[in-house]
């Protein structure tokens, strides 16, 4: 891969990869966060969440990379000492949510779209994660950036055609006001998607200065919002009635009747499920061959990555069988508050003081 491109793109690829499935991939987390309160108070808020989300993701790049920190056990050390164990209580519990809700989100497209058992999909999940994990960091980032670009491509193709066949704008669809929801629900949305940064910084290692992670961080901002954005846009023929719709998107895809368009998105958004369950377990095996490493002198195996893959989808999937996921979805914003004290006061804190001591 060009260096640029793995220095300014790769880790906000990755960043993003992580984050889509199981957020704007469908469209209800914007509306959620940002559509709700308009079309333009909505804007306003993604502008402001892409702030805090690069700058924390600038800071984050710029400390791993000065303490070669590129797993969330040593990233956590750095700033929190003896303390670090809180991220990974916290990370342990994400994860079981995210990949659970992966699991059942793939069951449920393939069934819903194509008609196959609901089991199937996750069963094509688990394949799919396990194998990526197996052939290790170098495929799994290789992979997950360039299906970022074929998302991209895609989305580009979408907010195209709405653009073409939009009508006549609401009234009222892009008045702004300034309010305090918006900006709750911004620094909120930037709350829950920072959690992944620490999780993907082995996507930082081709970073060679400080001034470069801060370049990446903040251009990996912008990369992880910009497909949002324009989800958010093309939704303003349909507003304020695609604020009740369950699934924005799909909605979305019904109006414009494109079948082609349709297929692509689909395939996309099942790729999107693969990638975060991918990115965010290939954290979990880097933070492992951390522990190894210190331990044995070397890293894990493939086939013992491969393991932690397997198992880490299956415990989610009973998991979520048994009830435990619904219970952590219910504390899921008690979580996001969580990363604000173990993770964002820390970084803007402690995290600056030892990057400016450097």
């Amino acid at each position: 891969m060009i260096r640029w491109l793995r220095i300014y793109v790769l880790p906000g690829a990755i960043l993003q990869s992580v984050n889509i499935a199981g957020g704007y991939g469908t469209g209800r987390e914007l509306v959620e966060f940002f559509t709700r309160h308009g079309i333009g108070n909505g804007l306003a808020g993604m502008i402001l969440a892409t702030s805090l989300m690069a700058a924390v993701f600038a800071v984050s790049l710029a400390l791993a990379q000065q303490f070669a920190a590129y797993d969330y056990r040593s990233f956590f050390r750095i700033l929190l000492g003896r303390a670090w164990f809180l991220f990974e209580m916290l990370a342990v519990v994400l994860f079981i949510l995210v990949l659970a809700v992966m699991g059942a989100a793939a069951g449920e497209i393939l069934s819903r779209e194509v008609g196959l058992p609901a089991g199937l999909g996750g069963a094509l999940l688990l394949v799919a994660v396990v194998t990526l994990n197996f052939f290790g960091r170098e495929w799994v980032t290789r992979i997950l950036a360039g299906w970022s670009a074929f998302l991209y491509l895609v989305f580009i193709a979408y907010f195209a055609t709405v653009v073409i066949r939009s009508g006549p704008l609401p009234a009222g669809a892009f008045d702004w006001q300034l309010e305090g929801s918006w900006v709750l629900s911004a620094f909120q949305y930037a709350l829950y998607n920072v959690a992944a940064v620490p999780v993907i910084l082995y996507a930082a290692r081709a970073i060679e200065t400080r001034r470069q992670a801060l370049l990446s961080g903040l251009a990996g901002g912008v990369i992880t919002m910009l497909p949002a954005a324009m989800f958010h846009l093309s939704f303003v023929g349909a507003w304020p009635g695609i604020v009740a719709e369950p699934l924005p998107v799909y909605a979305m895809f019904e109006r414009l009747s494109v079948p082609l368009l349709h297929g692509l998105y689909l395939v996309v958004l099942f790729g999107t499920f693969v990638e975060t369950g991918a990115g965010n377990i290939q954290g979990l095996i880097e933070r492992l061959d951390g522990w190894w490493r210190e331990r044995r002198g070397q890293e894990l195996s493939r086939w013992a990555h491969a393991a932690v893959a397997a198992v880490a989808l299956i415990a989610s999937s009973v998991l979520s069988v048994v009830g435990v996921v619904d219970l952590i979805a219910g504390g899921y914003g008690r979580i996001a508050w969580g990363y604000l004290v173990v993770f964002l006061i820390p970084l803007f804190t402690i995290g600056i003081y030892r990057l400016r001591r450097r």
